[in-house]
């Protein structure tokens, strides 16, 4: 917090410079950390569909050293060397370090031809192992995810570490409506509607900069009605309450309410009255770009 004791005048250049020392060290605090690898491809990123469960982590393709994105403390390492590690892992090879209030980096899937001595103390940017296929995975590459374990929440890497080139807004591929019968309604080509209520299932993706990328997930996902707000998804924590893995959807909500085997998200649950309905729906990715679909029916 800055306190100004006594109002003076600053000069122009002095002004301009405070300025920037503001915004340069803004940024700096915004964005500490550093991916783990600059030379990657994304193929699946935080909160996607993984057929009916939501990615927690980043996973990339990528090849030679990994490294850890901020200096940080050793918690683990999970490798046929550590004798800790008797039971196998999904995540294979894995090592995980605590980057300051309560942030636990986990880094994993990594070669495992190496036997690893770490400090207990690791700095930004040293090498924490090479991009392999050990655990659930058939891809060389690696996945990264971070924890915040004082929240007892996985973060969006992306809300923390600056978000990759992203110049694509994200694709709405289809918006349906499902009613108590599991009727379900394409909003892309329906006219009319029943009155009722109604469940609305958005399939939504994006993709960083072409359209011939490995889809991912969108940052949120936001749907109205008739210009009130119905549901707001947004892919920045995942919390665990009680066991149960949970998303935001204006509030906290059972991911398996959202997620369903079918890559659609569940945005919410309207009753249509009748008469004229627009509907619409907004999905935007991390860096901002938007793609806004608007539907508009009769209720009968």
């Amino acid at each position: 917090m800055i306190q100004f004791i006594k109002k003076q005048r600053i000069p122009g250049l002095l002004f301009l410079a405070f300025l920037g020392s503001i915004i340069f060290f803004g940024i700096t605090y915004l964005y500490p950390m550093e991916w783990p690898s600059q030379e990657v491809r994304i193929i699946r990123n935080f909160g996607w569909n993984d057929e009916g469960r939501p990615s927690l982590g980043n996973t990339f393709l990528a090849e030679g050293p990994i490294r850890a994105a901020d200096k940080g403390e050793l918690i683990f390492y999970h490798s046929p060397s550590n004798p800790a590690s008797v039971l196998p892992s999904p995540l294979g090879f894995w090592v995980a370090l605590e980057h300051g209030d309560g942030i636990i980096g986990i880094y994993s899937r990594f070669e495992v031809d190496t036997n690893p001595s770490f400090p207990d103390i690791i700095d930004k940017d040293v090498v924490v192992g090479s991009a392999g296929q050990s655990g659930w995975t058939n891809q060389e590459g690696f996945y990264f995810s971070l924890f915040d374990r004082r929240e007892r929440r996985w973060v969006n890497p992306s809300t923390i570490i600056a978000p990759f080139e992203d110049t694509m807004p994200p694709q709405i591929q289809s918006v349906v409506l499902k009613n108590d019968r599991n009727n379900q309604i394409d909003l892309s080509q329906a006219k009319t509607i029943r009155q009722g209520r109604y469940t609305i299932l958005v399939a939504a993706s994006d993709t960083r900069l072409n359209s011939n990328e490995t889809p991912l997930a969108p940052y949120r996902i936001v749907c109205s009605v008739n210009g009130s707000e119905i549901g707001v998804l947004t892919f920045e924590t995942f919390s665990t309450r009680d066991g149960v893995l949970m998303v935001y959807r204006n509030s906290l909500v059972p991911v398996r309410q959202i997620y369903s085997l079918d890559p659609v998200f569940e945005i919410g649950e309207v009753e249509f009255m009748r008469g004229q309905a627009t509907l619409t729906v907004i999905a935007q990715d991390i860096t901002g770009n938007v793609r806004n679909n608007v539907y508009r029916f009769l209720v009968e």
